[in-house]
């Protein structure tokens, strides 16, 4: 069976692993900026509606900005997984291919007494 999961991602180098690391924070900050803040903001507002007998602004304060936190975190070490994955196996590829194939290894040293 074909898994796309596991597939490795290809390969970046240290400045695309770096933008796409700043870009990708910048949208997890404004993200939490809006729960955060704006949601907290407009609580008044849905004071007016209610779920099971508790406002809807409770429940937004509550739980729903816990777990907004915890999937921006989740996705965050998902994401940056694969990102420094990336970056690594291009970091890896560049110091293999420019070591020298034809070069014999260095011989082992000797103990010292």
């Amino acid at each position: 069976m074909d898994n796309d999961i596991d597939t490795a991602p290809p390969p970046l180098t240290r400045r695309q692993h770096w933008r796409k690391t700043r870009r990708m924070t910048g949208w997890l900050l404004l993200l939490w900026l809006l729960t955060g803040f704006c949601v907290a903001f407009f609580a008044r507002e849905l004071t007016g509606l209610s779920v099971f007998g508790w406002p809807l602004s409770f429940y937004l304060a509550a739980q729903g900005a816990s777990l907004v936190y915890l999937t921006i975190l989740g996705f965050y070490a998902w994401r940056m997984r694969r990102l420094d994955l990336a970056a690594n196996a291009s970091a890896n590829s560049a110091a293999n291919s420019s070591a020298n194939p034809a070069a014999k290894p260095a011989a082992p040293r000797e103990p010292r007494p």
